[in-house]
């Protein structure tokens, strides 16, 4: 057994919710009574406190303190509250969102009372709202943190707790940025030396409510990003039963977009996800309702907000009634054209950036327009701290177009850039294939995919990064390994971070790290295939699409365990 009887007993009596304590209650029962898989359930549970990982607190709802649930979220609240009043002083104002998930509205209305009860300032939103819009509540209204209370992609069960600093908490590069390293650790132990939740003061009342004119000047922001091109194409949105709806609609008008239809299986909140196994529009099948509407209606593109709607997909016609889903880089890539074209227009400077395991070819965009380029660890909340950014992007769909007004990945803002490009593509008699294949003609093919291990047993997961390093291969893809970069070591411009890099010495390249969202091991794969006019571009996708096949091929072998 490897928890404590007592200790499962004393977090019983504290939990506020009578629905997770008959649930802790039933569990302790059967496993006092013999069952192996209670005991396990209930050892997994009281393993330890959710700590802050890539995205802020993460996991499944359920009771304990491994699980998401009111009690974790009030003592939560209470910790980020004290760090808050150290670091500010006891008018600290705090900005609070959520999504439209099981229990998001509880957790949001806690904190806001917890806040309260400390004397501080809690501003909570109206209504449940993309997470976009609460990051730019934080920098618009000069809040000191801001809370989104959101699992974003993960599955129906799960739920989340985003930490962001603003205000007079940070400096100006993390002003509107999720936290990072020491502050989460600082953060976490005063939610340590917090009092049992049930403990926790709260206020019956007393905090404020964010303003609509605070909503409509983020729908301002973020259909500002739309430049000149026809407003006569026709759009498809899924909001994959997320909040991004109603904001998203309101930015496509404003852009001047009015020809857009919603997939009507999804378009309304729904915390079950019941038309998609996983909620997330990077997997398989998650567009299949908005690509079979937008065959049908016969529509230029496909746009799609993941459930909290900060990051964004799409889908383009191919001809011939066929269509294909955008990968992260692709998108990435013709955003960060789009930025950098516009600022080299104006005269502008600034970086464009990206995470490690993103395509470099964002670097190769940059530098081709004059403009700075910055490498960074995994999670907006590293990408967003480049100094001077103007764009910056992860594979994972996520996209920052317009950091002076959201520092954080942004899908509302990306789709509506998205579409104002594909309407001035439209213009010019082209579209979003016919500019990736113009700017790989200029840079070269770049190709990536992943090799994802998800798994049951969480054991596998450094045993699998063990072996790696221990046993890297010596060829890939029929290439010698030119470089290792253990990167848990960290370099002269990366803090350390649980990940492996390896290049070929034909400019392959591959990093291996755990997710920090999920229970997977992630490989981040990359070709590139020289190109010297458009007529030879066919024949290097060609050449690039077997090499990144026999990629993954090797790649499984070196993450096979015995």
């Amino acid at each position: 057994m490897n928890y404590s009887r007592t200790s499962v007993q004393d977090w019983i009596a504290h939990d506020p919710e009578e629905e997770t304590r008959a649930e802790l209650n039933a569990i302790l029962d059967a496993a006092e009574a013999g069952d192996e898989s209670a005991a396990a359930d209930l050892a997994d549970r009281f393993q330890g406190t959710l700590q802050f990982g890539t995205a802020g607190l993460r996991g499944a709802m359920g009771g304990g303190p491994f699980r998401m649930n009111r009690a974790v979220v009030r003592r939560a609240a209470a910790g980020l509250t004290a760090w808050l009043r150290k670091r500010v002083g006891d008018d600290a104002v705090v900005v609070i969102g959520y999504d439209a998930r099981y229990h998001s509205a509880d957790f949001a209305r806690d904190t806001a009372a917890i806040v309260t009860a400390a004397g501080a300032k809690a501003i909570l939103m109206p209504r449940n709202l993309p997470t976009p819009v609460l990051a730019f509540a934080v920098r618009f209204l000069g809040a000191d943190a801001g809370v989104m209370v959101t699992a974003s992609h993960n599955p129906p069960q799960d739920n989340g707790y985003k930490v962001y600093l603003g205000g007079r908490s940070i400096d100006t590069d993390g002003n509107g940025v999720q936290i990072v390293p020491p502050v989460d650790a600082e953060i976490a132990a005063e939610i340590a030396a917090a009092p049992f939740a049930d403990e926790v003061p709260m206020a019956e009342s007393g905090w404020g409510t964010v303003e609509e004119s605070v909503i409509d000047a983020y729908v301002e922001e973020a259909a500002s990003v739309a430049g000149e091109g026809s407003r006569d194409i026709k759009i498809v949105y899924t909001a994959m039963h997320g909040v991004g709806t109603e904001t998203m609609m309101k930015v496509f008008k404003k852009a001047g977009f009015n020809n857009v239809v919603g997939v009507p299986e999804q378009i309304e909140p729904d915390p079950a996800f019941p038309t998609v196994a996983f909620p997330n529009p990077e997997e398989p099948g998650a567009l299949d309702l908005a690509i079979a509407l937008a065959k049908k209606e016969n529509a230029d593109i496909v746009i799609a907000s993941d459930p909290d709607a900060d990051r964004c997909s799409a889908a383009i016609p191919l001809g011939d009634g066929e269509w294909r889903q955008l990968s992260g880089d692709e998108i990435g890539s013709l955003l960060g054209e789009c930025v950098a074209i516009a600022a080299k227009s104006a005269g502008h400077t600034g970086n464009l950036a990206s995470s490690i395991v993103s395509s470099r070819l964002l670097e190769k965009i940059a530098h081709s327009h004059g403009l700075g380029y910055k490498a960074t660890l995994t999670g907006f909340k590293w990408i967003a701290r480049a100094p001077e950014i103007i764009f910056g992007y992860e594979e994972a769909i996520g996209f920052c177009v317009k950091p002076d007004a959201v520092k954080d990945k942004d899908g509302i803002s990306a789709g509506a850039l998205l579409a104002s490009l594909t309407g001035r593509l439209h213009n010019e008699g082209s579209g979003l294939q016919g500019e990736l294949d113009r700017i790989a003609v200029r840079e070269g093919l770049y190709l990536s995919g992943p090799v994802t291990i998800r798994v049951e047993d969480l054991s596998i997961i450094p045993a699998t990064m063990a072996k790696v390093r221990q046993f890297p291969p010596t060829t890939l893809v029929g290439s010698q390994v030119a470089s290792i970069v253990d990167l848990s070591q960290g370099t002269e411009a990366l803090p350390p971070t649980d990940a492996v890099m390896i290049h070929t010495e034909a400019n392959d390249r591959v990093i291996i790290r755990p997710s920090g969202t999920e229970p997977k091991v992630k490989c981040y794969l990359e070709v590139i295939e020289p190109v010297g006019d458009a007529s030879e571009l066919p024949a290097a996708k060609e050449r690039a699409a077997a090499r990144l096949a026999q990629f993954k091929l090797d790649m499984a072998e070196v993450l096979k365990l015995d």
